[in-house]
């Protein structure tokens, strides 16, 4: 069979919000020889995520519209579909997300990764955890719906923090050190694992490096997402620098 040049082993499609600046470089920085991604936008209207009731809205929007942005990808003929956009992953839980990816793979023909069953595979590859914190760039209701999901999981979420963006963009703009200063509030003895959610937050590299300094996992979604396409279509590539996920499962 022929094979394309340069993603000889697999062609990814990856969906992310038009707003998203972060998702794209931080999968290019992930990916393996021989694997290629192809970025397919999902429009969305940099609205102000000013309130739980517009960030939820706007969430859902993007959902709505993921639909084109697959069909529009599909055209390259990837072989599988990574979703750079975790928020519409965590809608109404276990049931919610199963009935999001089962939507895409109907629409798409082929196997997709989503950043909430993801970072259930990821947490269950560690091994050992139980209770969570969460890091979000989020308003508290989506945070909510994190929690539901990771519950649903069987997890117990002991802490959480919303960021609180005031628009999509504005997730991009979020601080390493916003992020660290989150990270320490939020862990704790009675924590096994911190998970940060939100595909536009940077923190892989600084996920990477807390892992060091906190004993255990911690989890950055674009990590868990890609690191869970790449194992769904055998690939078993031990990337350094980007945490222990990548680098020992």
């Amino acid at each position: 069979m022929s094979r394309d040049a340069l993603g000889f082993r697999r062609k990814f499609g990856v969906l992310g919000p038009s707003t998203n600046t972060i998702v794209q470089p931080d999968f290019e920085a992930m990916r393996p020889f021989g694997v290629t991604n192809h970025y397919s936008r999902i429009f969305t209207p940099n609205s102000d995520a000013v309130s739980n009731e517009t960030f939820l809205a706007g969430a859902r929007l993007i959902g709505n519209n993921t639909l084109d942005a697959v069909h529009s990808v599909m055209t390259a003929k990837p072989d599988y579909l990574v979703m750079g956009m975790s928020a519409v992953t965590f809608f109404d839980g276990r049931k919610g997300a199963d009935e999001f990816q089962k939507q895409v793979e109907d629409a798409s023909g082929v196997g997709i990764s989503i950043g909430s069953h993801a970072c259930t595979a990821a947490l269950n590859a560690y091994g050992g955890v139980k209770r969570l914190a969460i890091l979000s760039p989020y308003w508290p209701a989506m945070n909510e719906q994190v929690k539901l999901y990771f519950g649903d999981m069987g997890f117990e979420v002991v802490r959480d923090h919303a960021m609180q963006a005031r628009s999509w963009i504005g997730i991009a703009e979020i601080t390493t050190a916003q992020c660290r200063d989150a990270l320490r509030q939020l862990d704790g003895d009675d924590v096994d694992a911190i998970i940060q959610v939100g595909t536009n937050l940077s923190m892989v590299k600084l996920a990477a490096a807390a892992e060091l300094w906190l004993g255990k996992p911690v989890i950055a979604i674009n990590t868990a997402t890609y690191w869970h396409a790449l194992r769904q279509n055998g690939i078993q590539d031990k990337i350094g620098g980007m945490g222990r996920l990548l680098e020992e499962f």
